[in-house]
Formats: C-alpha cells, sequence, structure tokens
C-alpha cells in the first residue's frame, strides 16, 4: 500500500520554510501531494497555476530525490475531503514556533474529528527557515526589498516581476 501524504498551503509564494518541510515530508511517505487551497474570501498575488507552476519547479527535484512521488493540485473545500479523494492518509503539517502549534493542534484535533482514520504529522522547521513567513514575503517584496533569502531562486525572480507589473 502507498504512503500517500497531503501537505496543504495557500503557497504564496512558495518559501523556502515551505521548501524545508517538503525535503522532510517526502522522506516519510511514497506520494506527496501539495495541495494548495482555494479560498473566495482571499485574493492571492499569484494565480493558482502560477503557484502550481512554481511549486512544481522547486519541488519535483527535492521529491525525486527522495524517492518520492509529487503531485500539485487545487482544492477548495475542506483538507480532509481533498485527503479522502486522493486516499491520502496523513496530513503534513509545518510548525514554526508555539503560535503555529497552538493553532495546528486545533486544527488537526477538529480534523482528526470530522476524519479519524487521516493522521496529522506536525514536522518542525529548520532553524534557518523558522521566520519566514509568506506574508512577510509578499511585503518586503511589494516595497522593493530583495526576499533572495526566503525563497527559491525561480519564486525570487516570478516576485520581482509581479511588483514591477503592478507598480505600472
Amino acid at each position: 500500500m502507498l504512503r500517500i501524504a497531503l501537505y496543504a498551503g495557500s503557497f504564496d509564494p512558495v518559501t523556502n520554510g515551505h521548501i524545508d518541510v517538503v525535503t522532510h515530508a517526502a522522506r516519510l511517505c511514497d506520494r506527496l501531494i501539495l495541495a494548495i487551497g482555494l479560498h473566495p474570501g482571499k485574493a492571492p498575488l499569484f494565480t493558482a497555476d502560477e503557484r502550481v507552476v512554481m511549486l512544481q519547479e522547486t519541488c519535483t527535484p527535492l521529491a525525486r530525490a527522495a524517492g518520492c512521488e509529487l503531485q500539485c493540485i487545487t482544492f477548495a473545500d475542506l483538507v480532509v475531503e481533498a485527503a479522502r479523494r486522493l486516499n491520502a492518509t496523513t496530513l503534513i503539517r509545518g510548525l514554526r514556533d508555539s503560535t503555529d502549534f497552538d493553532y495546528e493542534m486545533q486544527m488537526a484535533g477538529m480534523n482528526a474529528g470530522l476524519a479519524p482514520t487521516i493522521q496529522t504529522i506536525f514536522l518542525p522547521a529548520s532553524p534557518a527557515v523558522r521566520p519566514i513567513a509568506a506574508t512577510l514575503v509578499r511585503q518586503i517584496a511589494g516595497m522593493g526589498g530583495d526576499v533572495s533569502g526566503f525563497v527559491p531562486a525561480n519564486v525570487a525572480a516570478q516576485l520581482k516581476k509581479k511588483f514591477a507589473v503592478q507598480s505600472r
């Protein structure tokens, strides 16, 4: 039986923190599904298709190196429903600090109530990427700051391009 894990997020943009989680998660499963959540109340910087491309470009080599199959999808319903549809038995969640832990514990409890057969696994962020948050990356990039230490090179280029277009 394949070990299928689902790692959900907005990935807007993909950060080195996300890459850190993917690197560790890929060693724990046979197939890792990166699931981009689409929420009508949010206005993301990047389209879903742009985020899928960035995830595939940055994460496929990492998964391949770990002997793991990678799949990128979008979903607009509950994460446990997406996991069920894709036969995932594990939800991967990254933790940066105690604030993340408190929130993620609540989510894990609610998800366990909705889908008792789907297990949540917490992966602590490596020390170098703990302060990285996609919201802060967007803010820094939007103000012309250098985000190259926080995101993969292809994502930094996409951020620069996106904000150059918006400032016209």
